[in-house]
């Protein structure tokens, strides 16, 4: 293996409630933290008020203004063990109602951000159940603020059908249990361990890049099969995503999260996002299915751009 000159630097920005993402994050780097010349820094976010996990039903709904329209939350930054410069940026982040979550999104709105992402590629990590193309947007707009190139995406999906991770995901982030539940009937949340420990080939790919000293750039992951991009979600997201915004202003009116008004907001709009997953949400990809033969080249071009850099 090729000696670097210098020992390269990778850093590993990263928040989970379950654990999940970061079981995903550091099988990833697992290969270059055997490496004696890779040195591998981890910022785990910590909000000063954490989210809880499992959620609480109403403090989940109530969670989604402030995703949505991603305003920060104050966390606990403490940067005093990084290095002062780095190679490469790994953001590993998970989604919440079609944004990434509140303490990643909060983090990447703060000077400490643009000071560490200023001019560094960067690699986003994806752990979800199904929906990650707005979110995976929202981050590239924050990326492009504070002037950082992202130059890979690696993205982890649930397992099973989408119609099980319907009833698995909620049952998950309600209960703290991925399941199976109900004598196996509702299959067992998340992504699957086989997915969580090949993350390590795309960590192979950045040490091989490393030690061969080269510049990390869009080529990264291609080939890879680093993402794959489900056209059935494309409308529907940005649907659901339009939804959230104006409702999200809705319940900011309302006051803070815990206001008795945002409570009963919250109870009505359950029962809402419920309706809209099982009607808009298939009608949306029985629609495209019918225009599929004449949408063809439209789709194509859509697939290509939420799937850069990677590629399918």
């Amino acid at each position: 293996m090729i000696k670097l000159t210098r020992r390269s630097r990778v850093l590993v920005i990263h928040y989970s409630q379950s654990g999940q993402l970061d079981s995903v994050a550091h099988s990833l780097v697992k290969p270059l933290l055997s490496c004696n010349d890779i040195q591998v820094d981890f910022l785990n976010l910590r909000p000063q008020q954490d989210f809880p996990f499992p959620w609480p039903l109403l403090r989940f709904i109530n969670a989604f203004p402030e995703s949505a329209h991603q305003i920060p939350c104050d966390l606990q930054l403490d940067t005093s063990a990084l290095a002062d410069d780095y190679d490469l940026v790994i953001l590993a982040y998970q989604v919440w109602f079609l944004a990434p979550s509140i303490p990643i999104s909060s983090f990447l709105q703060t000077p400490t951000a643009a000071s560490l992402l200023k001019g560094k590629p960067v690699v986003t990590v994806i752990a979800c159940r199904n929906m990650w193309l707005q979110a995976q947007e929202k981050v590239k707009s924050h990326l492009t603020r504070c002037n950082a190139s992202l130059v890979g995406n690696v993205v982890f999906v649930d397992g099973v059908s989408s119609a099980a991770s319907f009833f698995s995901t909620p049952l998950w982030v309600l209960t703290g249990r991925k399941g199976p539940h109900w004598f196996g009937l509702v299959p067992a949340a998340g992504v699957k361990q086989s997915a969580i420990d090949g993350a390590a080939r795309f960590g192979e790919k950045i040490g091989l890049t490393l030690h061969k000293q080269q510049a990390f750039d869009e080529s990264l992951f291609r080939g890879m099969g680093a993402v794959r991009v489900n056209e059935k979600f494309i409308a529907s997201e940005k649907i659901g995503a339009r939804s959230f915004h104006v409702w999200g202003k809705l319940f900011l009116a309302c006051g803070a999260p815990e206001s008795l008004l945002r409570q009963f907001l919250a109870l009505f709009y359950i029962v809402f996002l419920i309706l809209m997953i099982v009607t808009v949400v298939p009608l949306t990809a029985l629609i495209k299915t019918i225009l599929k033969p004449f949408t063809k080249a439209r789709v194509a071009r859509q697939k290509s751009y939420y799937s850069w850099p990677s590629g399918e």
